[in-house]
């Protein structure tokens, strides 16, 4: 009696760390892994002082990759693009795109090669390059001198450079590019119509197509495939910018059309958090991420 009450206790006493040791493996299994990416031009301030440390939060906040915002002299906030990759590796980061406002015809090709040589896999240009876009600081308002057969131009010549380096070429929007100029032609629209889709794609950013007043679901309708990119940015009641989930944009509406669009990956972006900290508006938009939907 005394073998059989042991072989009892010991089968029980396996049976429970069989289960212990189940659970244990549940709870890291449902563990969630970080998701979603950030543009760091949200916590710039923080990236130039003290870059490293800056990114080493981003991660801890729960976002997977990220958005440079910032290229000086061969460097991403000043590190060489190898050490810029080994780093974000070293966090459990990638960087997916880059902000390369700076690029002219001159230093195409080295600017390329950098963002190619740093892991990433997406050149974004921001705004109207080389000169053509303008800032009224007056009225805060944003636009484009020149044409914008000079702008396809542009964007075509950089997107087969990036073709031929394996990189891909996105073309980052605010409200102007929506908006009906005096000849009755969109900028945005034309740009659809005439950049090559071999060598240019865009990176929707959902604040400013609100701001312009459009559906973002007509443009994947009449454009589907084109928006590889998000900027996913709320807005208030005040029509200023604000964290993912706190404002009035429908994300779960346009995120249910996500196939449509051609969206990839996507990344959120607060140009300013009006006195709240950068890092607590981040933390608050991957939560609102979460409770949307995105992962």
């Amino acid at each position: 009696m005394a073998l059989m009450a042991a072989v009892a206790f010991t089968a029980c006493s396996s049976k429970t760390s069989s289960e212990e040791s189940s659970d244990t493996m549940e709870a890291v299994v449902a563990e969630p892994a970080n998701f979603g990416g950030l543009a760091l031009y949200t916590v710039r301030d923080s990236m130039s002082s003290n870059p490293k440390a800056t990114l080493e939060a981003v991660a801890n906040a729960g976002y997977a990759y990220v958005e440079s915002a910032n290229y000086a002299d061969g460097k991403f906030y000043g590190m060489t693009p190898s050490e810029f990759k080994s780093y974000l590796e070293s966090l459990g980061l990638t960087a997916k795109s880059a902000h390369m406002g700076m690029v002219t015809m001159e230093n195409a090709d080295q600017l390329i090669a950098d963002v190619k040589a740093a892991g990433i896999e997406y050149f974004v240009i921001p705004v109207p390059p080389m000169g053509m876009f303008t800032f009224n600081q007056e009225t805060r308002s944003m636009g484009m001198k020149g044409t914008p057969e000079e702008l396809i131009k542009i964007m075509d010549t950089l997107g087969e450079k990036c073709h031929n380096a394996g990189l891909k070429l996105l073309y980052h929007n605010h409200d102007f590019e929506f908006k009906t100029m005096e000849d009755g032609t969109v900028i945005e629209d034309l740009l659809l119509e005439k950049c090559n889709p071999e060598y240019v794609n865009f990176q929707m950013d959902l604040f400013w197509v609100a701001k312009a007043g459009v559906d973002p679901l007509t443009y994947f309708e009449k454009y589907p495939g084109r928006f590889k990119a998000w900027h996913v940015k709320d807005m208030n009641e005040e029509g200023n910018f604000a964290p993912v989930g706190t404002g009035t944009i429908d994300f779960r509406r346009i995120l249910a059309e996500k196939a449509k669009s051609g969206m990839e990956f996507y990344l959120v972006e607060q140009d300013q958090t009006f006195g709240l900290d950068p890092m607590e508006a981040i933390k608050i938009s991957h939560d609102g991420l979460g409770e949307i939907g995105f992962k």
